[in-house]
């Protein structure tokens, strides 16, 4: 991210701060706002599938300047014609409420699992394979698909570097532990942690276990088949590439004991409500969720500090994909903004429309509708700002959405989370997943090959959970 061009940001935002009190209160009127303003975030995501594929040399040095870019493209228009009070609180309430908790969290996440190493080099048969996927997916509810995808991967290729066959493993690892499996809890997925910020309950996700596990087994059971398969035409495989490394053990596990207090500091956030907050520009900050982001940085200093240089060069650990989390986020979370204004403003915002895609004749809204234009939204675009689109569009009051209208918010959640999984842009640890395996010299599919997977094996096993549940 450039320095300028965040520094313009950040400036104009403060001008906004520096007016009257009465002006700081002010909030964005979907109603009154053109389906234009919509463009930068339609850009932004546009960009992010494309732009990696169509010219990826520049996409890679250049994504920070190109998120800045399409951040600016809505903001300072905005703000010269809604003024800068408008526009600096609503950049306050984007970054102190929901881009800084998000990106502290995922940050936490991705650390301590960068520090934890489970060494040895086991046999890939099916049935292993089929272990260590499903520890991976256990795991994946409770410290993130980022953070199980990071700490099971490599484990897993190091136990099929031999195998002529190997792709699937990759994929199917993708399909579970990067996305379907971290269903469960806030600190699964992106989408999940954004509602709980939202004020959905932390367990109130326990709700999807059914549609978790009917996917799990059907998954598991499918990769049983082909692995078992495939691992049959083999025969005689190669000599072990690594055969020295075969004592099986944990290092760097002072991390986990750090798992368990980010999923403390979490729990406590939302549990512990002293009423205690303090207001910046009409954004109310809770002293939970300060102690909280203060107790997840202090985490990752502390996991950076503890952690051996030599658990990392063997986990061979980089800050760089984190970084690109935050810099494309950056921009997603700004641009989005008047995207949720007209979508809260209902049938008199710019998209009424597509509340008759999700809604029948009498206005009641339709499960089924918004698993799958969720769904498929995430599937293309980034599953967090998709979750947040639609949670607001179904009304954003989390007292209803999870008891009234529950049937809808797991529709959202599941369609969010699961579809994530369907191409590699659709949920950040596929990309993460795809190039730890590349690196490791496995030949993963491109975007559209990746594409033929999903579409043969997740869209029959979303449309038979759309018969079982929606």
């Amino acid at each position: 991210m450039s320095a300028p061009a965040l520094g313009l940001a950040l400036s104009l935002a403060l001008a906004g701060l520096a007016l009257p009190a009465p002006a700081l209160a002010a909030t964005i009127d979907g109603a009154r706002l053109s389906a234009w303003w919509g463009l930068p975030f339609a850009g932004i995501l546009l960009s992010i599938a494309l732009l990696p594929l169509l010219t990826p040399v520049f996409w890679h040095h250049h994504y920070g300047k190109i998120a800045v870019g399409w951040a600016l493209a809505f903001f300072l228009p905005f703000a010269a014609v809604h003024g800068g009070a408008v526009a600096g609180a609503g950049f306050v309430h984007a970054m102190l409420a929901e881009y800084l908790p998000f990106i502290i969290l995922l940050t936490a996440l991705y650390t301590v699992a960068g520090g934890i190493y489970i060494r040895g080099n086991l046999h890939g048969s099916p049935a292993l394979n089929c272990l260590l996927i499903g520890i991976g997916a256990v795991l994946a509810s409770f410290m993130g698909t980022t953070g199980a995808s990071m700490l099971m991967i490599r484990p897993l290729i190091r136990a099929n570097d031999n195998r002529r066959h190997n792709v699937h493993v990759v994929i199917f690892f993708i399909f579970i532990v990067s996305n379907i499996a971290g269903s469960l809890t806030p600190l699964g997925d992106p989408p999940l942690f954004l509602g709980f910020l939202k004020g959905v309950p932390f367990f109130w996700t326990l709700a999807l276990l059914p549609q978790m596990l009917f996917c799990l087994v059907v998954l598991l059971g499918l990769f049983f088949v082909v692995d078992s398969w495939l691992y049959r035409r083999e025969g005689v495989t190669a000599p072990d590439p690594t055969p020295d490394d075969d004592r099986f053990g944990i290092e760097g596990s002072f991390n986990l004991i750090l798992l368990l207090a980010i999923m403390g500091l979490v729990l406590m956030s939302g549990a512990w409500q002293p009423g205690i907050a303090w207001s910046v520009a009409g954004t109310p900050l809770e002293l939970p969720q300060l102690l909280r982001d203060a107790g997840l940085v202090a985490i990752t200093v502390l996991s950076m500090v503890l952690t051996p240089a030599s658990v990392r060069r063997a986990n061979q650990y980089s800050f760089g994909p984190m970084l690109e989390v935050a810099k494309l986020f950056f921009g997603i979370f700004l641009t989005i903004l008047p995207v949720i204004a007209m979508l809260q403003a209902g049938a008199a915002g710019s998209f009424a429309p597509v509340i008759g895609w999700v809604s029948d004749a009498e206005g009641q809204p339709l499960p089924v509708m918004y698993f799958w234009i969720t769904g498929l939204l995430s599937s293309f675009l980034d599953n967090a700002p998709t979750y947040l689109v639609f949670f607001n569009l179904a009304g954003g009051e989390p007292a209803t959405l999870t008891t009234t209208l529950a049937p809808v918010l797991l529709a959202i959640s599941a369609g969010a989370v699961f579809m994530g999984a369907n191409t590699y842009i659709g949920n950040a640890p596929n990309l993460m997943v795809k190039a730890v395996a590349e690196e490791r010299g496995i030949k993963m599919p491109g975007f559209f090959g990746y594409l033929l997977w999903s579409g043969a094996i997740l869209i029959p096993l979303f449309l038979l959970l759309t018969l079982i549940w929606y």
